[in-house]
């Protein structure tokens, strides 16, 4: 399965932790990551799979794919800018939202409007959106794919 990351280019330290940890789990579940490429909750997610022997698939907002962090290993250049969040969220069955500000909350909306399944780690708060509020990177992997393998 192929899972989009989420949140914020500047994170905290607990933030940076969470989605590290998220990127690891994932990739030891053998799921891939898709994400916006860049820095924060994007960087520490592509560094915790790429550590754990996974895949990291990073959907840029400009046109140059060296811009991508160094734990991207398949860099995809749009030239969309934030427009490109759609397709972040298009490219994977489920997403993993960890922190994050309106950035993140657009890719939440846009995740929720294509039907997949969002597990939330410290992020916005919407009742009645439909976004699992978890507690650990553990239980975010778990919810996405138990969601996605109910779906199907």
């Amino acid at each position: 399965m192929r899972v989009s990351v989420i949140g914020g280019s500047t994170v905290t330290d607990r933030e940076y932790g969470q989605a590290r940890a998220v990127g690891a789990t994932l990739a030891r579940r053998g799921h891939e990551l898709v994400c916006g490429g860049l820095g924060g909750v994007m960087e520490a997610a592509c560094h915790g799979a790429t550590e754990a022997g996974g895949h990291t698939i990073g959907i840029l907002p400009g046109a140059d794919p060296t811009a991508a962090n160094r734990h991207v290993e398949t860099a995809i250049a749009t030239g969309l800018g934030n427009a490109r969040n759609a397709v972040v969220v298009l490219n994977g069955e489920a997403a993993v939202a960890v922190g994050g500000h309106t950035g993140t909350l657009s890719e939440i909306a846009l995740a929720r409007d294509y039907g997949r399944p969002v597990a939330g780690l410290d992020t916005h708060e919407l009742d009645g959106i439909g976004v699992e509020a978890v507690e650990s990177p553990a239980a975010a992997v778990e919810y996405v794919e138990g969601a996605v393998t109910e779906s199907q």
